[in-house]
């Protein structure tokens, strides 16, 4: 926001230069970025009238201009400009003038015919060519017929101001006017506002029956506000106009649209104004957008609306998006002669989702995204009534469409100056807050000791008491509130079991190698169809975002897989081949009836390629048996019972014959194995990909028994080795579930050492070897004890599985 030093003082008495200025507004929370000094390093430039042009005799883009700067003082004065015309008033340099940017104007020759100074363009002058008028952007710099010869050009067209910069926060929209800026102003200094009280004389001719507005989107559009003026005279905005529109980075166009832009910069109310004899019936019509509703916008580019775009209508389709552009079908041209002009509040998330979604964004669109103040319409609509009055631009119909179907009312709170001292650390007495608050435009009213303070309607920032402390605090002073230490009753931190169970699994799959990383809760809509889920599953069922950053990321993601491919994937594309990531996060499912979706933690693995040799471990695939390991190796360290494995052949994101259901006792914890073939060619990666994904909630319920102390065996243990051969089809985890109840308890561990299946084994069987070990606490067993235990667990392999004895 470019405030003037000079416009601003038209609204307060400010009795300090603008750096104090700035630096007051800074330290009250409204910070001041930066000052220029519009006309600093300009001297000697003048006001002079061109009385005579010339063509150059030789060079055929110069023109040789004789120019007076009043009091009989005749120049000539060479250049290349082509807007230049006999009769027109210009900004001239004389000998030793300086210019923007240091330049300094001597006495010249030209291609043989001398040049006493220099006339002057905008640019040259410091000034932003985009806020010049489009004739004047690239040439010298026109002004005013009327204007007095021999003036020194800087209070002509007002670089005798200052221009300061502000650094806005977010939740200032109010400060994105100069009446804004000004109230701050007042209420620091202590000084009186005063406002722009609109007064205009109307015509006897009514707007009732000529004009309609209806409003059928009442929760986007709280307020509209209509003013007709008739016989409309389009010309140029005076000198003064366009200097302050200059000085705010507006480029003046014409008396209507800088008007609009005027008011808007004054009052922080955008306007818009439309041909009337264009718009059908005289109607207004505030609604949605129709689903691929088309309008072409007033920069000529035609734009498709959605359904949730709030547009205003007439009966025969949109002519403006509300709160952003105008159509070009009912813009202002030389020829318009009467004008409806709309004063409005739309609501800011509404205007922010369009303006983003159409790639547009302006003044208008940026003040209502933060908030305008509804109760300012109408006088903004009266402001710019009375100035086109003013410019004798129109006249000014009687009556005024003030469509309000939801009205403002104002927000009341309670402000309790004890606790404003807490929060602060420093006292405030009730007077002062009171005091400070009222300058600032609030309503206070006492309330037994608090305040009861009634919120303007230009505040939308202010809604609890915090707010009304800090607003205390910036006035106050920041600077006067001591430095001191936080305090209150002091307590120690802690996690609770399910953070400190979370934590260990972290810790647990960073040691087995595994690198943790964090992907958006954000995922495209097409990650089902990438990872063939059925259409029934819920995994389908997603939470659409209403406002997402793009197509990519518009809907809440209800597995962590994809985000972990990704991973694997982008890695890969620039060459690295080995990975092994894992990722414990939200997923995302709607509920019925309920505007906030279920959120279930889970825990996710990928892995590819293969781990390099560290320092204590040799090189390793990554594969199924690694993830595997990796599991069995995370339950075992959080307390788990121990996990078992059945196969898995329905899932169609995995490889059916190398993915395995994960239990917990009887309960599903999830799915590890391969990713189908199918879905790793849509994510275009060549090498195979071994994931798992578990219900974290589940794990963790699960997990954490306490391991219980065993004390050393005092007497040896004895092994064998046990080979039996069993139909393929048998898991191993039967067999071991067989040995374990057969070996009673003198089995203190048995490990499965080897697999075979070849020329040895008959078809459809294979050999599983078994290492056993027998101990028992109190005493050295014999060997015909471990004999007879040996027995009874080849019997009942037998007996059980059909097993037998491998020779």
């Amino acid at each position: 926001m470019r405030v003037s030093f000079k416009w601003l003082r038209e609204y307060v008495d400010i009795p300090v230069p603008p750096a104090e200025l700035a630096d007051r507004m800074t330290m009250a929370g409204v910070a001041v970025e930066g000052l220029q000094d519009l006309g600093a390093g300009i001297e000697n430039v003048f006001t002079g009238r061109i009385l005579k042009i010339e063509t150059h005799p030789n060079a055929d883009k110069l023109v040789v201009c004789t120019v007076t700067t009043g009091e009989g003082e005749i120049r000539q004065i060479v250049t290349g400009a082509t807007n230049v015309r006999e009769g027109q008033v210009v900004p001239v340099a004389v000998e030793g003038a300086r210019l923007a940017g240091g330049l300094v104007i001597k006495k010249a020759r030209l291609r043989g015919v001398e040049s006493r100074g220099m006339l002057c363009s905008g640019q040259e002058l410091g000034l932003d060519p985009a806020a010049m008028p489009a004739d004047q952007a690239h040439g010298i710099m026109i002004l005013p017929p009327d204007t007095p010869l021999g003036q020194d050009i800087r209070p002509v067209i007002g670089l005798d101001d200052v221009i300061l910069e502000l650094d806005l926060t977010p939740n200032r929209g109010d400060c994105l006017s100069m009446l804004g800026v000004a109230r701050e102003a007042a209420a620091l200094l202590g000084r009186e506002l005063r406002p722009p009280v609109p007064v205009v004389t109307e015509i006897p001719a009514s707007i009732a029956g000529r004009a309609q507005v209806d409003i059928a989107e009442p929760d986007l559009c709280r307020r509209y506000v209509a003013r007709l003026f008739t016989n409309i005279k389009i010309g140029p905005s005076p000198l003064w106009m366009q200097e302050r529109l200059r000085a705010a980075g507006v480029r003046p166009i014409n008396n209507l649209v800088d008007i609009t832009n005027y008011v808007m910069i004054e009052l922080g109310q955008p306007l818009h104004a439309f041909d009337f004899d264009t718009l059908r019936d005289g109607r207004i019509i505030v609604r949605r957008a129709r689903e691929n509703e088309v309008l072409i916008s007033l920069d000529n580019v035609e734009r498709r609306l959605t359904g949730d775009m709030l547009v205003i209508a007439d009966p025969g389709g949109p002519v403006a998006v509300a709160g952003v552009m105008g159509g070009l079908a009912t813009e202002v041209t030389g020829k318009t002669t009467s004008v409806l002009l709309e004063s409005a509040y739309f609501h800011p998330v509404s205007v922010r989702r369009t303006s983003r979604a159409l790639g547009l964004r302006s003044e208008a669109s940026t003040r209502f995204e933060k908030g305008i103040d509804p109760a300012g319409c109408r006088r903004a609509a009266d402001r710019a009534a009375q100035l086109l009055q003013q410019l004798g631009a129109g006249e000014i119909c009687s009556g005024v469409i003030d469509n309000y179907p939801v009205s403002h009312t104002p927000k009341t709170i309670i402000l309790r100056p004890e606790r404003a001292g807490q929060v602060l650390g420093v006292a405030v007495s009730r007077e002062e807050a009171a005091g400070i608050l009222s300058r600032l435009d609030f309503g206070v009213q006492d309330a037994g000791g608090d305040l009861l303070v009634t919120v303007p309607s230009h505040r939308v920032d202010v809604g609890l008491e915090i707010d009304l402390i800090e607003e205390v605090a910036r006035m106050h002073g920041y600077h006067r509130i001591p430095a001191t230490l936080p305090s209150g009753a002091a307590t120690r931190g802690a996690r609770t079991a399910e953070q400190s169970l979370t934590a260990r699994v972290k810790d647990v799959l960073a040691q087995c190698g595994l690198t943790e990383v964090v992907t958006y809760s954000f995922t495209s809509p097409v990650f089902a169809d990438r990872f063939h889920l059925p259409s029934g599953s819920e995994r389908r069922q997603t939470l659409a975002l209403q406002n997402p950053l793009s197509e990519e990321q518009s809907v809440m993601r209800t597995m962590l897989l994809p985000g972990l491919v990704e991973v694997l994937q982008r890695n890969f594309n620039r060459r690295v081949t080995d990975g092994a990531v894992f990722e414990i996060g939200r997923v995302y499912f709607p509920r019925d009836g309920e505007p906030l979706p279920e959120e279930r933690p889970a825990l996710a693995a990928a892995v590819t390629g293969q781990m390099p040799a560290g320092w204590n471990r040799p090189a390793q695939v990554l594969d199924f048996f690694f993830l595997k390991g990796v599991l069995e190796t995370l339950a075992r360290e959080i307390g788990l019972d121990v996990l078992h494995f059945e196969p898995l052949t329905g899932d169609p994101s995995f490889h059916p014959g190398r993915t395995a259901a994960v239990y917990a006792g009887e309960e599903k914890l999830g799915v590890l194995g391969e990713l189908h073939p199918d879905v790793l060619e849509s994510f275009e990666l060549p090498a195979r990909v071994t994931a798992f994904e578990l219900d974290l909630a589940s794990l963790l319920t699960r997990s954490g028994r306490v391991p219980r102390y065993q004390s050393l065996p005092r007497f040896p243990a004895m092994d064998r080795d046990l080979a039996v051969v069993v139909r393929k089809e048998i898991p191993a985890r039967e067999v071991l579930r067989i040995i374990r109840k057969a070996g009673g308890a003198l089995l203190s561990s048995v490990r499965l050492f080897d697999v075979y299946q070849g020329e040895q084994v008959k078809e459809g069987y294979r050999s599983l070897a078994f290492a056993l070990k027998f101990q028992a606490g109190d005493r050295t067993l014999t060997d015909a004890e471990v004999l007879a235990h040996t027995a009874a667990i080849s019997a009942a392999l037998a007996k059980q599985l059909g097993a037998e004895l491998r020779g």
